[in-house]
């Protein structure tokens, strides 16, 4: 059975919240945010009519501003503004590879945090929903993707849950943790 302890040891990382060379991307960071007895993790479904990514299944998260003192901070940033979740630099356990997105030019560095519990949490206008999904269950529907248009970069994957596919940067993320539960 998969506990909150196995996942923080397997992904208990050092942190380094800052990219270098990367003058031919945007950045960006995301908060993979997993709870709970029998674990969860937080993601989001953006609203339709976003410039990026509209109506898209991804982890609280956005591109680094000029106030955020490196990627850490706009991934806690960005997850309390989104869904109003405050996550301390301590409760971050480890970081994940960073991920290119197909068509919008970002970097995104991804951070882990795993924690007991989270109180209720509250969607702002960059959120459509929040789902807190069975993270053991949702990482079983693990499939190649089958658009070849998105096979550019690297290997792409999807993952479903309620009907809904999770694809390009969000599923590579999600991918990077279905193989670190393998190992």
């Amino acid at each position: 059975m998969l506990t909150l302890e196995k996942i923080e040891s397997l992904f208990s990382t050092p942190i380094d919240p800052i990219l270098e060379n990367t003058k031919k991307y945007r950045l960006a960071s995301i908060l993979v945010v997993i709870y709970g007895q029998e674990p969860k993790v937080v993601m989001t479904e953006k609203p339709k009519n976003m410039k990026f990514h509209a109506g898209e299944i991804s982890f609280p998260g956005g591109k680094l501003d000029t106030s955020d003192s490196d990627l850490l901070d706009t991934a806690l940033r960005e997850t309390s503004e989104e869904i109003g979740l405050t996550i301390t630099r301590d409760q971050v356990v480890g970081q994940l590879d960073p991920v290119v997105t197909l068509n919008s030019g970002f970097l995104i560095l991804p951070f882990i945090s795993v924690v007991n519990e989270i109180p209720k949490l509250s969607a702002n206008c960059e959120v459509e929903k929040i789902f807190h999904i069975p993270l053991e269950s949702f990482l079983k529907t693990m499939a190649q993707d089958p658009n070849p248009t998105h096979n550019i970069i690297q290997e792409m994957y999807t993952f479903e849950y309620q009907n809904k596919i999770v694809w390009g940067a969000s599923a590579r993320i999600l991918k990077q943790i279905h193989s670190g539960l393998k190992s």
